[in-house]
């Protein structure tokens, strides 16, 4: 067994879960709703507030299944509970952030500002934290409630300014560790 895909999923109070053919899973709950088509093999059963997934057979490939259709069942009871986030930092002198209306619009070193329009069911947040060797640098935070998504946009995000090793400057994770390459030595 997975020891992932054996652990049950708990549905809080205020969480309607439905299953229909072909695993059509919709979850709904405080936060927003999400719908998503998990693999047909995989066998969803409900058992009061307790959903369990279960596998046909010991394939490598149902046994890959079970616990991925169970992660992603348990990331969508928690983001329609708890939502999930990701935090940027824009580490670098004289680099901003701001959120006009949803968009956010990062000056980071180009000769124009990037504007960025988030996706249905995300959210910006900009402020400006302490950061020792640069003074002050913009935190960006990104909050939804589908965390591939919430993933994929912060990943937009970072790769406008990918981090460097010499000097450690760019977009990076907030508590991403950049590890530094020394430069040109004297001869």
């Amino acid at each position: 067994m997975s020891r992932i895909g054996r652990n049950p999923i708990t549905i809080p109070n205020g969480v309607e879960v439905i299953v229909d053919d072909n695993n059509k899973v919709t979850v709904k709950g405080p936060k927003g709703t999400l719908v998503r088509e998990l693999h047909p093999d995989m066998t969803i059963v409900r058992e009061g507030n307790v959903l369990r997934v279960q596998r046909p057979s010991d394939d490598k490939e149902h046994r890959s299944l079970h616990g991925l259709t169970r992660t992603l069942l348990a990331n969508m009871v928690e983001g329609v509970t708890k939502g999930f986030e990701k935090k940027l930092r824009a580490v670098s002198v004289g680099w901003r952030a701001n959120v006009q209306g949803k968009k956010l619009v990062l000056n980071v070193g180009f000769s124009h500002p990037v504007e960025i329009d988030p996706p249905a069911g995300i959210e910006f947040k900009a402020e400006t934290v302490p950061h020792p060797p640069f003074g002050t640098v913009p935190l960006i935070t990104v909050s939804g409630i589908d965390k591939e998504l919430v993933g994929q946009v912060a990943a937009s995000i970072r790769s406008i300014r990918k981090p460097e090793p010499y000097l450690g400057k760019g977009i990076q994770y907030d508590g991403e560790n950049i590890r530094r390459k020394a430069g040109k030595t004297a001869k």
